[in-house]
């Protein structure tokens, strides 16, 4: 099984982020993982791929614009995936579960099934995904690898592979 973690990222903090989750999804076996910058995607991987996992920085309480701009012009089909979010923030209440929301509601347009594992598999929960101030306290950076290893598994569940 495949999965795309797919990140805007300005500082570096949000692509760390996603290196953590894909350590995490390497954990299930017989599954693949590729991190990629919106400006440098994999289209062919993407399009291969049963999961993809969206990764942004928090601006002014929402997702970045150049995230929001790759999703509603990427020709990519995402129908039938299976979808996450992540999403980094610069301080504690910087609006990130808003970012993660927005973008939940541009995979739902996109007839991806949105995953989140939140409250399902225990502590630690991920209500709408893992949130990491800047690249991450190191509860947090947990909480991101546990969040893709259990996307992964609970994936491969549902996909039956």
């Amino acid at each position: 099984m495949k999965v795309s973690i797919v990140y805007h990222s300005e500082t570096g903090n949000t692509k760390k982020v996603g290196e953590i989750i894909a350590k995490g999804v390497k954990k299930v076996e017989d599954t693949e993982v590729q991190c990629m910058s919106i400006e440098e995607v994999d289209k062919e991987y993407i399009e291969d791929s049963d999961v993809v996992i969206f990764g942004t920085p928090t601006y002014a309480g929402s997702y970045s614009w150049q995230m929001k701009k790759w999703l509603d012009t990427c020709k990519l089909k995402f129908a039938g995936k299976i979808g996450s979010v992540f999403a980094t923030e610069n301080y504690l209440g910087g609006g990130a579960d808003n970012a993660e929301l927005a973008i939940i509601s541009e995979l739902l347009v996109k007839g991806m099934f949105v995953f989140s594992v939140g409250s399902s598999k225990g502590q630690p929960y991920t209500h709408f995904g893992p949130v990491c101030i800047k690249d991450g306290t190191e509860e947090q950076k947990e909480r991101a690898e546990i969040f893709g290893q259990r996307v992964a598994k609970s994936a491969k569940e549902l996909m039956n592979r």
